[in-house]
């Protein structure tokens, strides 16, 4: 691993450690920039008495990296809204309503009944506040959508970013951090006071320029899923894109093609360098070859409203053309590298979103795996060269992203070699092909040849892409895998790939450490899951209690019409849990286990006298007088789950209160675990 020893490697890597350990463990801002002002004057001093020496010092060296630390702590730090004094958080009491003026930054993916953007506080009561806060507005008071740099005033309540209520969940709120976002609001027409058009930015142009596309798409005769999959292509927008058609591509391996980012600017840029080759051969060719190439991208990056991910992977890009200049694949790393570096300098949490983590691992594989894996085999042919290389480029970017893409999604399409050998390099012809479908239609020329044959291919595509997702056999859902086991398995790959390359005793005995490392997880991962729990699952429609013995699983409900395998949130708690059995039966009036008795009272109210009991659940609003049944049944806990009314909560909170016994909301705190 040669490419270990350049700087910009080390730099980059101790710049992630310290921001990794400022969200673990984070402390006060002031003492982080303290502690790096001390570095960097201690870098300074030691450069000015070291640098007519032929070596650096050791101590130079220690001191610079132990800066690029503190330099990725404190950046982190200092993003975060509790050290920053203008920050809305500390401006608002949750639940009362206030003035609010703030800027809408970006469009998301609308659900069935509101809007939704991320927009950026100006103002609080009239007062200067900052911070990007999510945008909920009911759709059915709206008359037409808002812009990209549209300023509101707006009379409503911030709320807190909701956290999980149950065990193994999503975690929406962390997902929204990542994104600079900590809080909502959720308004509709009447609560919007005033509105404007703001100022002009780039971003809001190359919007604005995006939405007009868009528009003329919607005008042309493409199919529904045809069209969607244009726009996803080409210019980023996958709203459009059914549930159905979006899990067939997720199922067959493909859903990298659907979300503009690294590789759609990979083949981009291998276009336009076949394009514009010719150029090389004047004189300063190269550097204008680099600038061209560039610019495009960067117009590429224009069109498709200048998303967050591909304005990521046109920066990575950047830096990797102008490391083509030299041709060594040890300047593309450091160029990789580099622009790791600067945009993580630029924005700390990004480092903690999947797609800038897939699209790095990806890239990084291909560059430092692939030339190895090409080395096994030397096509003779250019057909077998064009599915050699294909074939290589596609193995070496699952193995980088596979551990993550487990870990955040938990299914392996083992077809997708034969998605990739077929979608890659028809890649660039349907992207290239995009592209001037969207420009022909913008300029009103579009020839109906063209349409229709566009059309036609787009859903050969998709009716492949469905064909492949069809066979069931080849995809393996429903994996469980832990931030343990992913972090085990990439030392795994990383000491296999240095072994391949050059066998020695050391990397021998690396390679058996890493391997008992990620057999050590699946143990510690078996144990845990071992153990046998009582979880009462927090839903306001309908009672669900898991009881868990080992890897078997019954889940007891209240609906007997309804099956809950595959639904929120028992789905998410099987994966996790390692569930091999599963099954679903009406809720029972007791439940015992060991010394354990758990008492279930449902509507009829219905519970035996005299009775002792350890806990009682309450489910679908009992009508019973509860200091009775405590005086009755003396329980250590009385639990109610969120299929019952507040009035009866509130009612039985202070009865629970007034008899000094316990009381459990799964409303207000969330799914109750209960080890037996």
């Amino acid at each position: 691993m040669k490419f270990i020893n350049y700087p910009i490697v080390h730099f980059s890597l101790l710049l992630t450690f310290g921001i990794i350990t400022a969200y673990f463990l984070p402390f006060q801002l002031f003492n982080s920039f303290i502690l790096l002002l001390i570095t960097l004057l201690l870098l300074l001093i030691f450069w000015l008495t070291a640098r007519k020496s032929l070596l650096p010092s050791i101590t130079f060296g220690v001191i610079s990296y132990i800066c690029f630390f503190f330099i990725g702590y404190f950046n982190y730090q200092y993003r975060l809204p509790s050290f920053q004094p203008s920050h809305y958080s500390h401006f608002y009491s949750e639940e009362v309503p206030i003035l609010l003026q703030f800027k809408i930054l970006e469009e998301l993916k609308s659900d069935p009944y509101n809007l939704k953007y991320i927009g950026q506080i100006e103002a609080i009561q009239g007062k200067i506040a900052r911070g990007k806060i999510l945008i909920s507005i009911q759709k059915d008071s709206m008359n037409s959508d808002f812009a990209v740099n549209d300023i509101l005033l707006v009379s409503a309540a911030i709320k807190t970013m909701p956290i999980p209520q149950n065990p193994h969940q999503f975690d929406y709120s962390k997902y929204m951090q990542t994104l600079g976002v900590y809080g909502q609001i959720q308004i509709s027409e009447k609560n919007i006071l005033k509105y404007t058009h703001g100022s002009i930015t780039v971003f809001g142009l190359a919007q604005r320029f995006r939405n007009f596309l868009l528009s003329k798409l919607q005008s042309t005769s493409l199919e529904t899923d045809e069209r969607a999959i244009i726009e996803a292509l080409a210019l980023g927008q996958k709203k459009d894109i059914s549930k159905e058609l979006y899990s067939a591509y997720a199922d067959a391996g493909a859903i990298h093609i659907l979300a503009v980012s690294g590789l759609h600017v990979g083949i981009l840029f291998f276009i336009l360098s076949v394009l514009f080759k010719p150029i090389k051969h004047f004189r300063y060719g190269n550097y204008l070859f680099n600038i061209l190439l560039i610019a495009i991208l960067w117009c590429f990056a224009f069109i498709s409203g200048l998303s967050p991910s591909v304005t990521r992977a046109v920066t990575m890009f950047s830096f990797l053309i102008s490391a083509e200049t030299i041709n060594r694949q040890s300047n593309t790393i450091n160029a990789l590298f580099l622009s790791f570096f600067v945009l993580l300098l630029y924005n700390p949490l990004w480092l903690f979103n999947a797609g800038f983590q897939l699209s790095y691992l990806a890239v990084f594989s291909i560059i430092w795996v692939q030339p190895m894996l090409y080395k096994y085999y030397r096509p003779q042919f250019f057909l077998d060269k064009i599915i050699w290389d294909v074939l290589t480029v596609s193995l070496a970017a699952q193995l980088g992203v596979l551990p993550l893409s487990l870990y955040y999604f938990h299914q392996f399409p083992a077809l997708f070699f034969v998605t990739n050998l077929v979608v890659i390099p028809g890649l660039g012809i349907i992207l290239g092909g995009s592209l001037l479908y969207i420009i022909l239609s913008a300029s009103q020329s579009l020839p109906t040849w063209y349409d229709a044959s566009y059309n036609y291919s787009i859903s050969k595509l998709n009716d492949f892409i469905r064909w492949i997702a069809s066979r069931e056999d080849f995809l393996f859902k429903e994996i469980s895998f832990t931030e343990a086991k992913m972090c085990a398995t990439y030392l795994l790959i990383i000491f296999f790939i240095l072994f391949c390359k050059k066998f020695s005793y050391k990397k021998f005995c690396y390679l058996t450490l890493s391997f008992n490392l990620l057999l050590g997880t699946f143990i510690l991962d078996k144990y845990k899951t071992s153990i046998s729990e009582l979880v009462i699952f927090q839903s306001n429609k309908a009672s669900m209690i898991g009881f868990k013995q080992a890897e078997n699983l019954v889940v007891f409900k209240s609906d007997s019409l309804k099956t809950f395998k595959n639904a929120y949130p028992i789905k998410s708690y099987r994966i996790s849990q390692r569930i091999h059995n599963y099954t679903e039966a009406i809720i029972p009036k007791l439940i015992k286990h060991g010394n354990e008795v758990v008492l279930f009272i449902d509507s009829s109210g219905v519970y035996p006298n005299g009775s002792k009991i350890d806990i009682v659940i309450l489910i679908q609003n009992p009508k019973i007088h509860l200091e009775r049944l405590i005086d009755s049944l003396k329980p250590r806990l009385i639990l109610a789950d969120g299929s019952n009314f507040k009035s009866y909560i509130s009612r039985w909170q202070r009865s629970c209160e007034k008899r000094k016994i316990p009381f459990y909301h799964t409303g207000s705190k969330g799914a109750y675990n209960m080890e037996l």
